[in-house]
């Protein structure tokens, strides 16, 4: 069905539709290889729309992307501080992606994003037990008792934390590297496991979902998930 150029520009969450409007009066709009004009229409699935020279898909098309997020940026469409989203790192994508969870501004590592709702409702539930693996740099060292509490599971404010997974790696001087991993997407929920302990958290990356790592992603890059990673993942537990 054919629709107002503004109006998919802006589906595509590149811009209001009265920018959009702006965009075509200035030139940056083509469409079919033509300039495009106020009141065109086109069809996404047949015609071809390029705004400033990046071709516009489908606002239906799902996309999913794998982003190595570094410290730094904030996991949130909008903040009220000015600090630099996520979504700034994945702006070369025309779709309107969101992030699946969060990871806090000094957190790093594997975050999702997506236009695929029901993929990203998913994974965030908990009782599909998506697994989330992070890399841990805490002041001082972790126990045999404190390795076992935190795999029985923690009291927090909100409650105890389901049972996870830790392997301890190594004691560098005065601070401690383990891997913890959890199904669970509380808010700041490994770095407030750590502080219960009495343990802080110098460093926090995540570096494993489910069966999804960050090979060959280096930090603020990204890449688009494979049709079969996505299916995989809808059935991960």
């Amino acid at each position: 069905m054919a629709e107002r150029l503004q109006k998919l520009i802006a589906q595509a969450g590149l811009a209001s539709r009265r920018q959009a409007e702006k965009w075509i009066e200035e030139g940056r709009i083509l469409l079919n290889g033509h300039l495009a004009k106020l009141g065109d229409r086109a069809d996404l699935s047949i015609d071809q729309v390029q705004v400033d020279g990046q071709i516009l898909a489908s606002a239906q098309d799902k996309v999913t992307v794998l982003l190595n997020k570094p410290r730094g940026y904030v996991s949130t469409l909008k903040d009220p501080e000015g600090r630099r989203l996520v979504t700034d790192l994945t702006a070369a994508i025309p779709q309107r992606l969101f992030p699946v969870g969060r990871l806090d501004y000094n957190t790093e590592g594997l975050l999702l994003l997506t236009n695929d709702g029901e993929l990203a409702q998913y994974i965030s539930h908990p009782s599909h037990h998506v697994e989330k693996t992070y890399l841990v740099k805490v002041r001082g060292s972790l126990s045999e008792k404190m390795m076992k509490r935190l795999e029985r599971g923690v009291e927090l404010d909100d409650g105890k934390t389901a049972p996870a997974k830790v392997e301890k790696i190594r004691t560098v001087g005065s601070s401690c590297w383990f891997e913890l991993t959890i199904h669970e997407g509380r808010n700041r929920q490994v770095r407030r496991m750590c502080e219960i302990l009495g343990l802080s958290v110098v460093r926090l990356k995540r570096i494993r979902l489910g069966f999804l790592d960050l090979k060959d992603v280096m930090p603020g890059r990204y890449r688009c998930l494979l049709d079969s990673e996505i299916q995989k993942l809808k059935i991960t537990k």
